[in-house]
């Protein structure tokens, strides 16, 4: 892992833990109107649908945070939760105010000290900069397909994002906890690097929990990564 340059990482998921925010904001809502509902199925059916909504568009008309609020809305009116348009907005706004993985912070300040380490995220702009200002996470440069007007997986997202920084894809660490984004990334000559997070989906469990064995690092936490790069 010498000659890799900038490690860029997957946020939604894998950096933050959208499914514990998400849970916490619709139980909450839940909890204030006497209403009980499986919110863990709910969040993950969220977060699935905004991932189908979002990923593979090209110079869409919208965002991810657009995204998460109308699929949130359609969530409540097909479950019948009712609820008012302001108080959807604000269960949907919970997204840019997300914990990070408790070991996250600590390591990407190791890793910063000798590589350059960026956000390349499907998230939008102003949601890293909040959620990054809440964890104290400093990024040399946030690259979302927000600015690069293509959405990953598509190449040309791997593609800009490398032309973007000036580096060769194969100087590039692509790290993330799902294998679509890092065989998308494989295909476009970057490394690649699984990082395990069991509990991106809440007691389900991870969808696509067993990383590639083209894969060039598996880890289990952001601690090792950073062990593994020399940090």
């Amino acid at each position: 892992m010498e000659h890799i340059k900038v490690v860029a990482f997957d946020t939604g998921g894998t950096v933050l833990d959208w499914h514990a925010g998400l849970t916490g904001a619709m139980t909450a809502w839940g909890v204030a109107h006497g209403i009980e509902r499986d919110w863990h199925a709910l969040a993950n059916e969220h977060r699935r649908r905004s991932l189908r909504r979002m990923t593979n568009t090209v110079d869409p008309g919208f965002n991810i945070d657009d995204v998460h609020r109308d699929v949130l809305g359609e969530l409540f009116d097909e479950n019948r939760l009712g609820g008012s348009a302001e108080e959807r907005r604000a269960i949907a706004a919970r997204w840019h105010e997300l914990d990070a993985w408790p070991d996250f912070a600590a390591a990407l300040r190791r890793l910063r000290r000798h590589r350059i380490c960026v956000s390349f995220t499907i998230l939008s702009l102003s949601l890293i900069v909040d959620v990054s200002r809440r964890n104290g996470i400093d990024w040399d440069a946030v690259i979302p397909c927000e600015m690069l007007r293509v959405y990953k997986p598509l190449p040309d997202a791997y593609r800009r994002a490398a032309a973007s920084l000036a580096v060769e894809p194969s100087k590039i660490l692509m790290v993330a906890c799902h294998n679509f984004d890092l065989d998308a990334a494989r295909g476009e000559g970057y490394r690649t690097a699984f990082v395990r997070r069991p509990d991106e989906w809440g007691p389900a469990g991870p969808p696509d929990p067993v990383p590639n064995s083209a894969c060039d690092l598996v880890v289990a936490n952001f601690a090792e990564l950073a062990d593994r790069l020399g940090a």
